[in-house]
């Protein structure tokens, strides 16, 4: 009996063991299952908040080369983020879940980055100046302008942002813009007008207000639609930070102004009443007014990625309450590096085979008055292009045929067309020395006769060539249209008879 009951008690010994084992393993693999469970959650609420598991990785928004049209006067921000390489995903866990589906799983990772999932919502709108109130600069009270700082994931380098790269648009109304999220665009205060990938919108951004402030590329700064009083002044600050997050990722080193529309008063005797001037630019921008349709300017700055730098653009009315005042100005935020920028000194750079240039004020309009401006002296410069499959090696110009007969090349002349000679001396020797248009290694097609400067009532026999690259031209005058009889050199080197009904120029420009 004795030995029955030591064999039974054995038996069970052996059983409790084996029950023991089997529980043991029961619980590793429920410790790996709940292990891998947690493992996934993280890199759900990873993918989630914008990290990935995998840093090499990451996803990105590669630009890709411009879209060259061939108008390269619209031609700014050309990058469009189609390139996206795909992150890999590699789960080792995958097999401990039933729901597992590598279909599932690959079109999962075939979808684009959605910055605006509900999970990141808060930080994104923070990051693009909902709490900060950056775009109404008169409310000073920001309550929460340093939260984003407050939030780690702004500052994951894998983090990446698709509404960062702001790439350029154009809507089907022809206006530039910008693509971003339809909720941004609402923040900034713009107006959706097309279409854009991964489901933005085209947004066009325009200020009708005095005083404000720009940071966003292609915005429009209109004029009003309250009217102006007489005296008054209108300005408008355009500031370039790379803190900004519209522009964290494009350091700025030029800005652009087109005058899509552009009216003040008329000057008298060429010296402005109206004015519009830039400050704050590295490059020197002369006092322009009257009517400037259709002309550009770029304007030198800083690389915001070194130093904050504000540009103001500022009209000054005088008081005459006849005159209409009204513009519509383009600002075009030109980064680093881009091959669309300007040379340095360059106020207008042409950048197509053939076109037209014209001075300030310039219009095809009989007049009795004088409409070229003074104190004007600026670079003007073409980029050399390919012609036939080869740099060009002239450019000629030639004056602009007209309606009105004597206003397409007028400097420094009567009000009959022809040149208005020197108190001394003989035309165009003195007759150049205050208003010219300057061409380096200009010279007469036809005749071969050289000169540099030009001037008087009409530009030579048919046009004029130069063969010096790279090509541009100097417009310079001097600040008064009335007549010069005592010399005072430097700034007076001979005496000089009356201007009368200056136009300025427009001239045809062919390269070859």
């Amino acid at each position: 009996m004795t030995t029955v009951c030591l064999v039974i008690l054995s038996a069970v010994a052996m059983m409790l063991q084996v029950s023991s084992a089997c529980n043991g393993q029961n619980d590793d693999q429920t410790e790996q299952l709940e292990a891998s469970r947690q493992l996934q959650s993280d890199e759900y609420f990873a993918n989630a908040f914008g990290y990935t598991p995998e840093t090499w990785n990451a996803l990105s928004y590669q630009p890709s080369n411009a879209l060259y049209s061939p108008d390269y006067s619209s031609r700014y921000e050309g990058r469009t983020p189609l390139n996206n390489p795909q992150p890999v995903n590699v789960n080792p866990f995958k097999k401990y879940f039933a729901a597992s589906n590598d279909k599932v799983e690959e079109e999962k990772n075939q979808e684009a980055e959605n910055r605006f999932l509900l999970s990141g919502l808060g930080v994104n709108l923070i990051n693009t100046g909902l709490f900060n109130n950056r775009f109404t600069p008169a409310n000073t009270w920001r309550p929460f302008a340093n939260l984003a700082s407050r939030i780690p994931i702004t500052v994951n380098p894998n983090f990446v942002n698709p509404v960062n790269t702001f790439d350029a648009c154009k809507s089907p109304t022809g206006d530039d813009g910008i693509c971003v999220p339809g909720n941004i665009c609402s923040l900034f205060g713009g107006r959706p007008s097309g279409s854009c990938i991964l489901g933005k919108v085209c947004c066009i951004n325009v200020i009708t207000t005095c005083g404000g402030t720009v940071t966003l590329n292609n915005t429009y700064w209109q004029s009003p639609t309250t009217g102006l009083s007489a005296p008054s002044t209108c300005a408008l600050t355009v500031r370039m930070d790379t803190k900004f997050v519209e522009q964290s990722t494009k350091p700025i080193c030029q800005v652009r102004l087109d005058f899509v529309s552009f009216t003040t008063a008329q000057p008298t005797l060429g010296t402005c009443t109206d004015t519009f001037m830039v400050g704050g630019s590295i490059s020197s921008a002369p006092i322009i007014c009257g009517d400037n349709p259709r002309q550009h300017m770029y304007l030198d700055v800083p690389s915001s990625a070194i130093t904050p730098t504000d540009i103001q653009l500022i009209f000054n009315f005088a008081a005459v309450t006849t005159a209409t005042r009204a513009w519509n100005i383009k600002i075009a935020l030109l980064p680093c590096g881009a091959s669309y920028l300007a040379p340095a000194e360059c106020l207008q750079y042409f950048t197509a085979a053939s076109g037209r240039v014209r001075s300030f004020n310039w219009q095809d309009v009989a007049t009795t008055t004088t409409r070229q401006l003074n104190s004007q002296r600026y670079n003007i410069c073409f980029r050399t292009e390919l012609v036939s499959g080869s740099r060009a090696t002239q450019m000629c110009v030639s004056t602009c045929t007209t309606t009105n007969p004597n206003v397409g090349f007028f400097l420094t002349g009567s009000a009959t067309g022809l040149p208005f000679p020197a108190v001394t001396g003989t035309f165009p020797g003195n007759g150049c020395a205050y208003d010219f248009l300057a061409i380096v290694g200009g010279f007469d097609p036809i005749t071969g006769v050289i000169n540099d400067r030009y001037c008087g009532g009409s530009l030579a026999s048919t046009s004029v060539c130069t063969k010096m690259r790279p090509f541009r031209m100097n417009f310079g005058t001097d600040d008064t249209e009335a007549v010069i009889l005592i010399v005072v050199p430097p700034t007076q080197p001979f005496p000089q008879a009356p201007d009368t009904a200056n136009t300025g120029f427009c001239l045809d420009y062919q390269e070859k």
